[in-house]
């Protein structure tokens, strides 16, 4: 049937795209459309709603996600408000000047709240999370690099590298592999998770273009010391002369310490943090996808990363590495800031890493677990099973609470703790103590049937976990 002979049926059956005509309504839902290639025909916009509708239904519960940092509830108001400017694209910053306004305020408030000498005189920029803010900051750690080596870089015996921990998140493999800068990275020792400032800057040398310090390890909530990192790298400095800046990835934590730990020296306090990064889209409290690049001041991002572009009548400078982009998600990062203020924003992460110490205490409490943190850094916390827990681990509790709709993500930890497999839940703005209560009570109604369960075929329980994993 062709558009035009759809119009003999009752109007009612149809929904009409006027640039497109009416849809077929014949044989909407008589045979599945096809899934590798585009359909013959239209259908009717309820028609396609519906498909869609359905099939995702079979994916998990954002709200029960404790795997995810990002945000999953919003006030209906920002939900309206980013719906209103979803067809905006944010490069356009002459034809959308004010969209390109909220975010430079976005930017001076994150300076003044991270504590950058002059707020003013700040520069930064939004990003689609913090994997581009980091590839940035990383960038301009590089360029910065190679300017003080120019009389011998590049050469072959001038490979820059950067110094992390090596919980740092994959984006920071990614920076390394894409740019051609060497990952040096300090182990896990013990029961230390993170980064070790001593080790990191005995592994610093002429060719270290930074350190990276994380406010919040993904692996267990905890903060990397950023205070005492600068103060190793003060005496390093003092000791051989070289001089090594310091990145903070706060995806986490930069929306974090500021309201629930401002004695924490970490930010641009420190005269050695160079550059700090966020995620708007994890505790800025914005749906994804957005994030926040800034630096201490002009100096720290070399103008020649910045772009002046002349694009639809304007001069417009811009320094990330998308260039379209959806304006909706800043225009939320500038409602919640105005929304919430200072003393909101505390509220909602004091609240978040109650629920976290509460929920950690209770597991604690059933004796079958022991916890590596307890939320009282980032609202997250890491456990792992106790000693004499030899029914199960944590893959098959992950595996359990998915069976309750819960998602509890279990993994192993990198070199040199390969041998430690946990549970990690993220508190988050919307879990409640009343979802927390439901959480307990579902691990408290599986134990029974864990502790019961065969043994594993193999008595080597590393083997056992790493198979799961």
């Amino acid at each position: 049937m062709s558009l035009h002979e759809g119009s003999q049926h009752d109007e009612h059956t149809l929904s009409v795209n006027p640039f497109l005509g009416p849809a077929n309504p014949i044989g909407d839902m008589t045979e599945a459309p096809p899934k590798h290639r585009l359909p013959a025909d239209p259908i009717a916009p309820s028609t396609a709603y519906q498909l869609v509708h359905d099939e995702l239904m079979l994916d998990g519960n954002a709200r029960l996600n404790l795997a995810t940092f990002v945000t999953t509830w919003m006030e209906p108001e920002a939900g309206t408000l980013m719906a209103e400017c979803r067809d905006k694209n944010m490069i356009d910053k002459d034809e959308y000047p004010r969209t390109a306004e909220l975010e430079r305020r976005c930017v001076a408030m994150l300076a003044d709240l991270w504590h950058a000498p002059d707020p003013s005189a700040a520069v930064g920029c939004s990003t689609t999370g913090s994997s581009e803010a980091c590839m940035l900051a990383g960038m301009a750690l590089k360029r910065r690099w190679a300017r003080r080596n120019a009389d011998r870089y590049p050469s072959r015996d001038a490979r820059p590298n950067l110094v992390m921990g090596i919980n740092v998140q994959v984006c920071w493999d990614k920076f390394c592999n894409f740019w051609e800068v060497e990952a040096r990275q300090v182990p896990m020792e013990g029961e230390r998770f993170h980064l070790d400032p001593r080790a990191a800057a005995e592994l610093c040398d002429e060719n270290t273009i930074g350190v990276v310090g994380v406010l919040g390890s993904t692996f267990d909530g905890s903060y990397e010391p950023i205070a005492e990192l600068c103060a190793a790298l003060d005496e390093l400095q003092e000791r051989t002369g070289l001089d090594v800046p310091v990145h903070v990835d706060g995806a986490s934590g930069a929306m974090i310490a500021p309201f629930l730990d401002e004695g924490l020296a970490w930010d641009f306090r420190l005269p050695r943090v160079a550059s700090i990064n966020t995620s708007g889209h994890k505790y800025g409290l914005v749906y994804p996808g957005v994030g926040w690049a800034l630096w201490r001041d002009a100096d720290a991002l070399p103008e020649e990363l910045v772009f002046r572009v002349n694009y639809l009548g304007g001069d417009m400078p811009t320094f990330a590495l998308n260039f379209s982009r959806p304006g909706a998600q800043v225009a939320a990062q500038y409602y919640t800031f105005l929304r919430l203020g200072r003393e909101g924003f505390r509220a909602v992460q004091q609240t978040a890493r109650d629920v976290a110490g509460g929920l950690a205490s209770r597991i604690e409490a059933l004796g079958d677990f022991r916890l590596l943190t307890r939320g009282d850094q980032l609202p997250v916390f890491a456990f792992t099973t106790a000693d004499d827990v030899t029914a199960y681990d944590v893959f098959d509790v992950s595996r359990r609470m998915r069976e309750q709709g819960w998602l509890v993500p279990a993994y192993t930890f990198p070199a040199n703790r390969q041998d430690l497999s946990v549970l990690r839940v993220v508190c988050r703005n919307g879990f409640s103590e009343d979802l927390a209560d439901l959480f307990v009570q579902d691990l408290t109604r599986l134990l029974p049937e864990l502790r019961r369960q065969p043994r594993p075929f193999t008595h080597d329980r590393n083997a056992a976990t790493s198979f799961h994993h």
